[in-house]
């Protein structure tokens, strides 16, 4: 992790990109000594995954079936 103040990162950004993107260095960019920004590697996130218990869940019906008035009664 490298630390740039303004001046320094304005001046030098294709060259911090550069190192962004072949190395996945990170860099503090800092304004009066005190960091500001923050600028990291881009990670292109997979698709969500479903999780391996969700594989498990049985229905013990069939959801297109209308419900019968005892079972609406047991709703309300």
């Amino acid at each position: 992790m490298q630390k740039l103040n303004v001046h320094e990162a304005k001046t030098k950004l294709s060259a911090v990109l550069s190192e962004i993107e072949k190395k996945g260095e990170t860099f503090i960019i800092c304004r009066n000594g005190k960091p500001t920004a923050e600028l990291i590697p881009y990670r292109r996130h997979s698709r969500l995954k479903y999780h391996p218990l969700l594989r498990k869940i049985k229905i013990n019906f069939d959801p297109t079936e209308d419900m019968t008035d005892s079972e609406w009664g047991e709703i309300e």
